[in-house]
Formats: C-alpha cells, sequence, structure tokens
C-alpha cells in the first residue's frame, strides 16, 4: 500500500509539472521526492513521468496512478467528515430514554464522559416509568436509545448491546454484614430489609428465592424506587437487594457495598441498550459505543 507522503509528492509534482517547485510547496528537499519517486517507479517497472528540459510529463502509467492517487484523497477527505461526526466535533443532538434506577447512577457517568468528549452535541435524558413506554419512544424515534432491564423487543427494535446483573445483598460499610464476602439468604432476614415492592421486575425474583429458601421476610420498608432502598440502606442501615448496575455510583464512592447471595446467583437482571432496527445516527452510534463500555466494567 503507498505511503500518504509520497502519494502527496507524486500529486504536487503532477501539479506543479516540477519536482523542484513541488519540494518548495511542500517545504522539502528536492532531492528527497526525487529519491521517493524513483524508488516507485524502479517497484512498478515502469517511469511515471517524462523528464523534459523544463517539464514534467505524466506518462500513460503515471496518468492511472495519479488518477488512483486523487481518488484516495477524496475517499479520505471524505472519512475524516465522517469521523468528525462520530467524534461529535460537530452540532447534533441525542436522546436517551431511561429507567428510573438507572438515573443517578450508570446515566450520570455516562453523559459526564460523552460531554467531555463531544461537547457541541445536546444530550436529552428521557427518564420513563417502565419498559413499554421506553420501547415505544425507540419505536416512534422520540428516543435514538433506550435503556432499561429486561425488554421484550417487538420486531421494529433491536438489543445493541446487553450485560447481566446478578442480584445480591446491599448495605452500607457499616453494617454488620459488610464484611463478608457471600450470604446466604437466611443471614439476611436477621436485620431491617428494604424490598422492593410488587410492581417491580425485582421483586418476583425475590419472592421466587425466598419461597424456596422457607423463610418469610418481613421488610420494614417496600417500595418501587430504587433511590429509596439505596438511601434507605445508606442512611438506616437496612439491607436491601440490588444489583450492581443500581448502586454503581455508590460502590465506586465507597458508600455501599455489594454482596453475593447464594440462593441469588441464578437470579439475573438483564441491562439493555437498545435502538431502532433501522439504525441510529452517527453521533447515537458514539454514544452508543460508550454505554457499551460502562456496562461492561460494572456487570
Amino acid at each position: 500500500m503507498l505511503q500518504h507522503r509520497l502519494l502527496m509528492y507524486l500529486d504536487q509534482v503532477a501539479r506543479a509539472g516540477s519536482i523542484r517547485k513541488a519540494a518548495a510547496r511542500l517545504h522539502i528537499s528536492a532531492s528527497a521526492i526525487n529519491r521517493q519517486i524513483l524508488a516507485l517507479e524502479d517497484e512498478l517497472g515502469t517511469p511515471l513521468f517524462q523528464r523534459l528540459p523544463r517539464k514534467m510529463v505524466l506518462t500513460a502509467a503515471g496518468e492511472v496512478l495519479i488518477h488512483h492517487v486523487r481518488q484516495t484523497f477524496k475517499e479520505l477527505e471524505w472519512a475524516q467528515v465522517k469521523i468528525e461526526e462520530l467524534k461529535g466535533l460537530r452540532r447534533g443532538e441525542v436522546t436517551v430514554a431511561m429507567m428510573s434506577g438507572l438515573a443517578a447512577n450508570l446515566i450520570p457517568r455516562m453523559a459526564s464522559e460523552f460531554r467531555r468528549a463531544n461537547p457541541r452535541v445536546k444530550l436529552t435524558l428521557r427518564q420513563l416509568t417502565s419498559g413499554d413506554d421506553i420501547m415505544s419512544a425507540v419505536e416512534s424515534g422520540e428516543a435514538d436509545l433506550g435503556l432499561g432491564f429486561d425488554f421484550v423487543l417487538p420486531p421494529t427494535l433491536r438489543v445493541l448491546s446487553s450485560a447481566v446483573g446478578r442480584l445480591g445483598a446491599v448495605v452500607a460499610p457499616g453494617h454488620p454484614l459488610a464484611d463478608k464476602t457471600s450470604l446466604r439468604i437466611s443471614d439476611c432476614i436477621a436485620y431491617p430489609i428494604v424490598i422492593a415492592d410488587k410492581t417491580t421486575v425485582i421483586r418476583p425474583y425475590l419472592n421466587d428465592v425466598f419461597a424456596k429458601a422457607l423463610v418469610t421476610a418481613h421488610p420494614v420498608i417496600e417500595t418501587n424506587s430504587i433511590e429509596v432502598m439505596r438511601h434507605a440502606a445508606m442512611e438506616d442501615q437496612g439491607l436491601t437487594f440490588l444489583t450492581p448496575f443500581d448502586i454503581e455510583f455508590d460502590l465506586r464512592a465507597g458508600r455501599l457495598m455489594y454482596i453475593p447471595v447464594r440462593e441469588l446467583g441464578q437470579q439475573t437482571q438483564k441491562l439493555m441498550l437498545i435502538g431502532h432496527d433501522r439504525g441510529t445516527s452517527a453521533i447515537g452510534s458514539v454514544l452508543a459505543e460508550t454505554v457499551k463500555g460502562m456496562m461492561t466494567q460494572t456487570a
């Protein structure tokens, strides 16, 4: 493959009709350009220029090659434009519809990282109440991307990335169980429990585990708010059951701890990044890559 610098030398010599003039434009010695062209002619086994007394003229082989050179420059310029779009150097807007529990965790870090890399892009984050609402927003085009748990997608939508999060016990660092590396469900119910209510996707998993373990939970708080569960664990020394995705920010800040629970090992939630089947915008694709990276790190 021809090097970009050599292509530039060929193009400038062809335009100027002179190695000396091309060298002056490129701020390089004429002998350096001449050596490169002679080496290429030797490699191709044919002259590319007729060296006349006052001018260099392309040969037939040179005409073929210079056409390729200029086409390459056009394609490179087009690629650079697309890369600028992908890097967010141009203005744009991208909208993400998301589940509420992610608003205080994965999403703020994603937004911060994306905005640092793409300062001209407006990022719109819409917190919706259900998976159906999120899918509807992406399907209608109101949102470029959707982020939430355990979607059952229609044919018009597709999964761009997914990561599995396992339910476990979540406690504050000062909790009596905080130094444990793993727990049984029976260990957990001896302490005040903050539990997801029956409207959440978490509760059926917990009910199944409680039933199989033949234990009865007596929660001190029952709620459909991830925020309430997180703060109750931090402030009231309660124990709750969430995935690492639900407490990503607090884990990094050292405010909460995640402890695997043996009976919950198979109880997973799949965090899914979804888009329309027809694709998304260039800047939407950049945001999707940012989200994918964070999902992988957190899982």
